[in-house]
């Protein structure tokens, strides 16, 4: 597709900006030897309770749906850390970013899924995403590429720091009401490095919840 230098476009770039740096910070220089943020912090319990579908198994990790359109790929090139508790939280990492652009693509911020890997902050996150996509009259189309990803667990056991690159360079946004694919040149701003606490949910077997996101933009480290 040739690519469209319009006004939506950039609007659509400045909103790509804006929501890699909503609830997040753009100078995160965190050592390894830090505190985990919100190490301390509780999970909530999920105000909405997944509801049936159809979606195959796969697509309904604790039973809830986090299928995707079929041109809304989100790749996850990482490895599994051995602990069984990162490597849950880590799963769930990538839940809650399902859960995101599933909320996209329903124009909702109360779908299940959302609610069951979102809490706190982490919840006010994904609501200020979905709701800029959806004020913006866009859904999202392509491939999104999540890597270089690494955990590490607070002292008390009960919160993972998850930390990975995201490139979105062909992750892009389409009109509703038209179906047109906004395409913008690629840019440093295409690459993004973030942090997600994920909090377990003390009612769940192994349900991990996003309780803050942090995200540095432009992240040259990502290129």
């Amino acid at each position: 597709m040739k690519r469209r230098s319009l006004p939506v476009a950039a609007a659509l770039a400045a909103t790509a900006a804006l929501l890699l740096t909503a609830c997040g910070s753009g100078d995160d220089n965190s050592s390894d030897n830090d505190k985990i943020a919100g190490a301390d912090q509780g999970a909530e319990t999920p105000k909405e309770s997944a509801k049936p579908s159809g979606a195959p198994a796969e697509d309904k990790p604790d039973g809830v749906d986090v299928s995707l359109p079929a041109d809304m790929d989100l790749v996850f090139d990482w490895d599994k850390p051995k602990d069984k508790n990162e490597a849950a939280a880590m799963d769930d990492a990538a839940n809650f970013l399902r859960a995101i652009y599933r909320g996209v693509d329903k124009r909702t911020t109360k779908d299940a899924a959302v609610t069951a890997y979102a809490t706190g902050e982490g919840l006010n996150y994904a609501k200020v995403q979905i709701n800029e996509w959806i004020k913006g009259g866009w859904t999202a189309t392509g491939t999104r590429r999540h890597y270089d990803a690494t955990t590490r667990s607070a002292p008390n056991g009960k919160s993972v720091e998850v930390a990975f690159c995201a490139d979105t360079g062909k992750f892009l946004g389409k009109e509703i009401k038209t179906g047109k694919v906004l395409e913008a040149k690629p840019s440093i701003k295409d690459f993004g490095y973030y942090k997600i606490i994920m909090v377990k949910l003390p009612t769940s077997e192994g349900l991990w919840q996003a309780s803050k996101v942090f995200v540095e933009t432009g992240a040259e480290k990502c290129q």
